[in-house]
Formats: C-alpha cells, sequence, structure tokens
C-alpha cells in the first residue's frame, strides 16, 4: 500500500477510474471490455494496477462475474463524482470555447428573406455582440454541413431518414406555395385565369430534384398547368424577383419570399387555391451534444418567430 495519498493520487489515471466503474457497472470483466472496446486482458491489467496502487482488492472474480469488495463501494461513490465532474468540466470548457466562435446559422433562400430578420433582431437583444453567421443554400447541403458541424443549425425541411441520422426535426410552420406577378402583367388584370393561359407565360420554378421543386410541380399539376412558355430553374430569390418584376415570368416560391413585394404591390398574388401546397418549416439541430447559450438564445428567437407566423398564417394569409 502506498505510504501517503499523495503517492496514489500520484499514480492514479482517468483510465483506471473508467475501468472501474465500467467493471463496477457491468459486474463482469468482458462486458466491461466490450463497454470500453479494448480487450478483456487490458481491463485485467488496468484493474490489477489500479488495486496495486490502492492497496486493497476491489472484486472478487470468479466464473460468476465480478463482485464488488466493501472496499469497491467505499471507492465507488467517490470514482463516479470525480469522473462525473472533470467530464463536466471539460462540456464547460468546450461551450466557453463555442460562446467565442459565431454562431453559424443555415436557412432556405426562401424562408431566410421573411423569417430571419426579426429572429436576429430578437437574438441581438438577448446577446449584444455577439457574431452571428448565416449561410443560405439547398437543404440538402445545409444539412450536410449541420452533420460535419459546420453550423450549428438550420431552418429547413425534413429530409429523407438516411439524411436525418443524428439530426433533430422542431417543425415551426407550414408554408403555402404562391403564383406572383408583376403588378402590370395581363394575367394579374385578368377576371379569369385558366390553366392553358398560365403554361404560354414564362414560368420561374426552383431548382429540379429539390424538395421545393416537387412540391411546385405539384401545385402546377393540381391547376393543370403545362409548363411550354419558357422555363428559368433557380434557388436564388434576388434572380427569380428580378424576372418575375423586369417581365411576364410568373414565379411558383413559398409566401414567405414574396410577402415584402405582395405588401407594397410591386407583385401580385393570382387567385389560385394553395391548400395542399404547403411544405413544413422546421428547426434542425444535431443531436449530440448540449446547447450553448448562444444557440439557446437562437432556438427561443425561432420559436417565438414561428409561433407568430403560425398565427399570421391562421388568419387567412394563405387563401
Amino acid at each position: 500500500m502506498p505510504a501517503t495519498r499523495d503517492a496514489a493520487l500520484n499514480r492514479i489515471r482517468l483510465r483506471h477510474l473508467q475501468c472501474f466503474l465500467a467493471v463496477a457497472e457491468q459486474r463482469n470483466l468482458r462486458r466491461a471490455a466490450e463497454a470500453l472496446a479494448i480487450s478483456q486482458p487490458a481491463v485485467t491489467k488496468t484493474l490489477n494496477e489500479l488495486e496495486e496502487i490502492l492497496g486493497v482488492r476491489l472484486f472478487e472474480r470468479g466464473r460468476g462475474g465480478a463482485r464488488p469488495t466493501p472496499e469497491a463501494e467505499l471507492f465507488l461513490r467517490h470514482a463516479s463524482a470525480s469522473v462525473q465532474s472533470l467530464a463536466q468540466a471539460v462540456d464547460a470548457m468546450l461551450r466557453g470555447r463555442d460562446e467565442a466562435l459565431p454562431l453559424r446559422v443555415g436557412a432556405l433562400p426562401t424562408v431566410a428573406p421573411s423569417v430571419l430578420p426579426r429572429v436576429l433582431r430578437a437574438y441581438r437583444t438577448a446577446r449584444p455582440g455577439a457574431e452571428l453567421r448565416v449561410i443560405t443554400g439547398r437543404n440538402a447541403l445545409l444539412l450536410d454541413a449541420l452533420r460535419a458541424r459546420e453550423l450549428d443549425a438550420v431552418i429547413g425541411r425534413m429530409a429523407e431518414p438516411d439524411e436525418m441520422v443524428g439530426l433533430t426535426f422542431e417543425l415551426l410552420f407550414s408554408e403555402p406555395l404562391v403564383m406572383v406577378a408583376r403588378a402590370g402583367h395581363a394575367l394579374a388584370r385578368a377576371k379569369r385565369l385558366n390553366a392553358a393561359a398560365i403554361g404560354e407565360q414564362p414560368l420561374v420554378l426552383p431548382l429540379a430534384g429539390t424538395i421545393i421543386r416537387h412540391s411546385a410541380d405539384s401545385f402546377l399539376r393540381a391547376h393543370g398547368v403545362v409548363p411550354h412558355g419558357g422555363l428559368t430553374e433557380t434557388l436564388s430569390v434576388a434572380l427569380a424577383r428580378s424576372l418575375a418584376l423586369a417581365g411576364d415570368a410568373l414565379w411558383v416560391t413559398p409566401l414567405a419570399a414574396v410577402e415584402g413585394d405582395l405588401a407594397n404591390g410591386a407583385l401580385v398574388r393570382l387567385p389560385l387555391r394553395s391548400e395542399g401546397s404547403e411544405e413544413p418549416v422546421g428547426l434542425l439541430l444535431r443531436n449530440d451534444a448540449p446547447a450553448s447559450a448562444a444557440l439557446q438564445a437562437l432556438v427561443m428567437a425561432v420559436r417565438d418567430e414561428a409561433a407568430a407566423r403560425r398565427e399570421m398564417l391562421s388568419r387567412g394569409a394563405t387563401s
């Protein structure tokens, strides 16, 4: 037995405590080795080292497993608390490091203009002086970046199950699709719309292969529209907006992307029913780590904005 407590403390390593705790929990050397992802002889060697350092026998080992001795039961309470305290210290250090980095938020191009400004203002109020980085892009690319820890949160859409591994999805609201034209467009003045007249106009649609494009195609089919007047595919809200404002192009897009132009009269919403075109928009996060204070503040701002948006949509903004 070591002559002093300091002599024992100088020799005990974290691996000794982790091994001891695994054996105490599993009551079996083989299962403890599996839990630690090491070999059983390595568990035995590490356990023998700890018993030699402490000068006591910690487990009675036999065919029935590993039974803790009274000394082990006494040591267990303090060893477990020590490892937990160390884990909390590491977590605090990592959170402190994360707080010093810019918070990175991904958002769909069609959602960012209407949703993020109020979210970011609320976030700035909660955390003045904090750095924030906003990235827009295709849903699949945003989720890839989130899984790769290149983003901290995404305001986007649910993906296929294999693309959601390691992520959580919290529904925020369901956004309808609309078809818009410039205020002076012939169809904007028409008393009655027909599918053939719409199909003769140039259309601006999301990129083929995206989730929102599938919804846009379904929207057109539901109204009997067959495009043959020219088609531009883009996820750029700025480009689509310019095409609609500067010519005869009709733009099929989520309502959020055109709310400002509809409010000031620059664009006009064509009277096509949008029921069934709603796409769920949600908050996506990684599920493998606790949220930093900065991320918690952002999540709260996003939820508040989503609640306000759900109320607005329920008042008939989708009709």
